[in-house]
């Protein structure tokens, strides 16, 4: 039987199975693993938190892109938070802001995130295809690839358990970034697990559904891919060639 002509599963079945690709999450590559063990030099470090935040950056104008694509008001008035969320309104400063602040706890300069200066090709790469699939793709594909918010709090919360203990040379004051994700991630997913849900619904449209999460979590393999190569292995982009005569 194809895809499309096998039995729907259920809407606990489908939820397990989307729960279940938490397996693949990027908590689990061996850049994390080592960062929540403690084993990661300032030096990397400060290369995922400068890497990082050209995600962050782009975490708004990729809902907004969302926004765009969904013609549902009452969605769109759900959305739209998560815009407000990195960017700040009304006298809160917003997520990127954080992240600018856990850079310079972590001995960076603000322009040094800014002008994105030690941000890595495949890194860019990988960010900017996920932009550009929330751009073309409906707005219930886009927010079915959001829902890598699921596995997340674990993740910011692995980071205020451990770092302090094992990175004493960071500013305390720079891990606000990931105590505001563990409310807004969960308030976050439950919405876009609903329209997950609600609108994925055939087997064929539920399996389609899998694979643009996988998609999102691969994207998110893929950066930390990178970021081994340049500070782990030592070899950053063009490590092997000589310096242009002209620069």
């Amino acid at each position: 039987m194809s895809g499309a002509e096998q039995k729907a599963w259920s809407r606990e079945e489908f939820d397990t199975r989307l729960r279940a690709k938490g397996a693949y999450y990027h908590i689990h590559h061996p850049f994390h693993v080592a960062m929540n063990s403690g084993r990661c030099t300032p030096e990397q470090i400060r290369g995922w938190v400068a890497n990082r935040f050209y995600y962050q950056t782009t975490i708004p104008i990729k809902d907004a892109a969302i926004l765009a694509n969904c013609e549902d008001r009452d969605a769109r008035r759900l959305w739209v938070q998560r815009i407000i969320d990195h960017d700040g309104s009304n006298g809160e400063q917003g997520g990127i802001e954080a992240w600018l602040r856990l850079g310079e706890a972590c001995g960076m300069a603000r322009e040094e995130l800014l002008d994105h200066r030690h941000l890595l090709p495949g890194v860019r790469f990988a960010v900017d295809a996920y932009l550009n699939f929330a751009r073309r793709a409906t707005w219930q594909e886009a927010a079915c690839s959001s829902l890598t918010e699921l596995f997340a709090p674990d993740i910011h919360q692995r980071r205020l358990d451990n770092w302090p203990t094992y990175y004493t040379w960071i500013e305390p004051s720079g891990y606000q970034y990931f105590r505001s994700r563990l409310s807004e991630a969960r308030r976050d997913v439950e919405h876009g697990l609903r329209v997950t849900l609600d609108y994925f619904v055939t087997r064929e449209q539920q399996e389609h559904a899998l694979n643009i999460l996988q998609f999102k979590l691969d994207i998110l393999w893929s950066m930390l891919d990178a970021m081994t190569m340049a500070y782990v292995h030592q070899t950053p982009p063009y490590h092997n060639c000589d310096r242009p005569i002209y620069e």
